[in-house]
């Protein structure tokens, strides 16, 4: 699969690099105070990311200040697995090397399938900071190297935590979380319930 750069015209359409704000104190405690699992372990908010100068100046800067959260995913990855959307940009905070996956909302059809073909990838160099815009689709990260990766996930408050109520038809049935739409593959594993609409192979981006 080719991967792209993320400096590469291709990506304007998913997000934007982030160049006004300094991550470097974030991206070290990714590293020293985040686990790196075997598989893939994702967490919504961690009190001491929320605590570095980067996360106020996202809140204040980029979320024009309504409350955030960050989090972390970590892991071992290099299939698609599934692809999800928010009402709002995520930012990606590479304290690794990592490779996102990434597509376009806008080409979900009508029965809330959609083709894999359509995704590209994009190689996010450590230290580096992407937005991904709310119409972008993405999952998990994958890893660049054998070492895995390390990415901080920016998003509004709230997101990505339980449901408080069913939700039933429409797009309606994609939302497994609080402003997380979800679309999986059949070979994704993912829980009983979610909407599978995948169409094409689980991408691999060793392949």
């Amino acid at each position: 699969m080719e991967i792209k750069k993320i400096t590469d015209a291709a990506f304007r359409k998913y997000g934007r690099v982030v160049q006004e704000i300094d991550f470097s104190e974030l991206v070290e405690v990714l590293k020293k105070e985040t686990p790196l699992p075997e598989g893939v372990a994702y967490e919504p908010s961690i009190e001491v990311l929320e605590a570095t100068k980067a996360a106020k100046e996202l809140k204040r800067r980029t979320y024009g200040e309504l409350p955030i959260q960050v989090g972390y995913c970590n892991g071992h990855n290099y299939k698609l697995n599934a692809v999800e959307y928010h009402r709002s940009s995520e930012i990606n905070v590479a304290a690794t090397d990592a490779v996102l996956l990434v597509g376009m909302q806008q080409d979900i059809t009508d029965d809330f399938t959609y083709d894999t073909s359509l995704m590209e990838a994009f190689f996010v160099p450590a230290g580096t900071a992407v937005e991904i815009y709310g119409t972008t689709l993405h999952y998990a990260p994958c890893s660049a190297n054998d070492d895995g990766f390390k990415v901080g996930i920016v998003l509004p408050a709230g997101t990505n935590y339980p449901l408080e109520e069913g939700h039933e038809g429409w797009e309606d049935s994609l939302i497994t979380a609080k402003n997380k739409w979800l679309i999986g593959h059949e070979e994704g594993g993912l829980d009983d319930g979610a909407h599978i609409g995948l169409i094409g192979k689980n991408l691999d981006i060793r392949e």
